[in-house]
């Protein structure tokens, strides 16, 4: 890859300063990207296993732990038995957009860009977020819970039932297909291991204060501000 080279403070660019008009869908991650927590580990905090859950998400984000649904099934039995409230609870006193977000979006919309959630997060988190930010199309985990309780497993969908990786770059081609467009014609957008097929496939890869990993293999990197800093980066 071409070196990175510094736009602004904390804004690094690999190659030529893209256009904004030759792209038609933005795929963003959740978790850390658009909002600024790792939700799971909101969860696991209230629940009282939060080191252990939190350690298991730093390493796979880094890439250590290589198998996402390993990494996930791993922490989702550390909150087997945990009541479903723990969710809202989260929702309703940890979840925060991170500076820029809704900026971001706003612009991207405004310039003609459909926009995709795609998150090895949770669908009780993704509906508020997707909703709050027009997001077009959206793919997450649904938590299995009986009797009020989370089983420590997800469910399927029809889609499949964990988004990992793989599933996050078949959600920005599939969708690529579904308008017509080439994955050149997209944006992908995240911050750990599992977002780097989608940004692999994209035309515009987008490292938001991102693991080392996946910076170094980012078109652009923003390391400081809000997610809005992107639109600086275009011609």
């Amino acid at each position: 890859m071409p070196p990175a080279l510094e736009l602004a403070p904390d804004l690094w660019l690999r190659g030529p300063r893209p256009r904004l008009s030759d792209y038609r869908f933005a795929a963003f991650d959740m978790d850390s990207t658009l909002i600024a927590i790792e939700c799971i580990d909101e969860i696991a905090a209230l629940a009282g296993v939060g080191e252990q859950v939190a350690a298991i998400t730093e390493a796979a984000m880094r890439g250590e732990i290589t198998d996402f649904r390993e990494s996930l099934s791993r922490r989702l039995a550390l909150l087997a038995g945990q009541p479903e409230a723990l969710l809202d609870r989260v929702l309703k006193e940890r979840l925060r957009f991170n500076p820029g977000a809704r900026e971001l979006c706003a612009a991207l919309k405004a310039a003609g860009l459909r926009l995709g959630l795609v998150s090895g997060g949770f669908t009780h988190f993704t509906r508020f977020v997707a909703a709050e930010l027009g997001m077009d199309v959206v793919r997450a985990n649904a938590l299995e819970v009986a009797d009020g309780r989370l089983t420590g497993r997800v469910v399927q969908q029809d889609w499949g039932d964990v988004v990992d990786g793989a599933e996050k770059r078949r959600f920005v081609e599939e969708h690529c297909a579904r308008w017509g467009l080439s994955p050149r014609q997209a944006i992908a957008v995240g911050d750990g291991a599992n977002d780097l097929p989608m940004m692999g496939v994209a035309g515009l890869s987008v490292a938001y204060c991102a693991k080392p990993k996946v910076r170094e293999q980012a078109t652009v990197a923003i390391q400081a501000g809000g997610l809005d800093r992107l639109l600086e980066a275009f011609a």
